[in-house]
């Protein structure tokens, strides 16, 4: 949040630069996309055509909506092609499961009484991942939705996986790291030097522009300054 207008700016320029024919071909990924203040809604409709693509990290919708608005949140929501959820709650969970759309499922019932069992089947159409399982998935597993081109076309766009880690494979690879070597010992007295210097820099670099200033205001040819 501290850098976040500094990034907004750079970021909102880098776009009307890239975002042009001709240019090279560009993958913009942008974490915590919400603490940023970017338009990428033109970028993310046409960046395509121009070899751009757009990765947006967000940890819920409602946080899209907090710090843009609801109707511009909705616009990024329904545009983006391609979708890779975790475990989300509420309204989130809900357009997600409506956004995957509904399946043909086989339900079966079981009618136990005094006389005998019946079992029937039928058939319903429901939502592929339902709202409760999206809110209930566990650490690594993932849902989502994919894009195909006219050329490229894929069966199961719609999916459901879990990623499958090595955890002893990972443990002894991070017992073998080791710490960085330090290359020099900074304390608070060399911090407060270094900001005593930055601030008389920029009081002699004030007090030189309020001197040449006063000497145009003058008429006067500031000292050093003469043909």
């Amino acid at each position: 949040m501290v850098y976040g207008a500094v990034l907004s700016l750079y970021v909102n320029r880098l776009l009307k630069i890239i975002n042009q024919k001709g240019k090279l071909k560009s993958s913009l990924i942008f974490d915590e996309y919400p603490t940023l203040v970017a338009d990428l809604i033109p970028t993310i409709s046409t960046g395509r055509s121009n070899l751009i693509s757009c990765s947006l990290g967000i940890q819920d919708a409602s946080q899209l909506r907090k710090d843009y608005g609801r109707e511009q949140a909705d616009v990024i929501m329904s545009i983006v092609g391609n979708i890779v959820a975790g475990q989300v709650t509420g309204d989130t969970a809900k357009q997600l499961s409506e956004r995957f759309g509904k399946i043909m499922q086989e339900r079966q019932s079981i009618t136990i009484n005094s006389q005998d069992t019946s079992i029937s089947k039928s058939t319903q159409l429901d939502f592929a991942i339902p709202a409760s399982k999206i809110a209930t998935l566990s650490s690594g597993e993932f849902v989502g939705l994919v894009a195909d081109n006219p050329d490229n076309k894929i069966d199961l766009k719609v999916f459901h996986n879990e990623i499958i880690n090595d955890h002893q494979g990972i443990k002894k690879e991070e017992s073998d790291y080791k710490e960085l070597p330090r290359v020099r010992h900074i304390d608070n007295d060399m911090i407060m030097a270094n900001y005593l210097n930055i601030k008389k820099d920029i009081e002699l670099i004030i007090a030189g522009e309020l001197s040449l200033k006063a000497a145009a205001d003058s008429g006067l040819q500031p000292e050093g300054k003469g043909l």
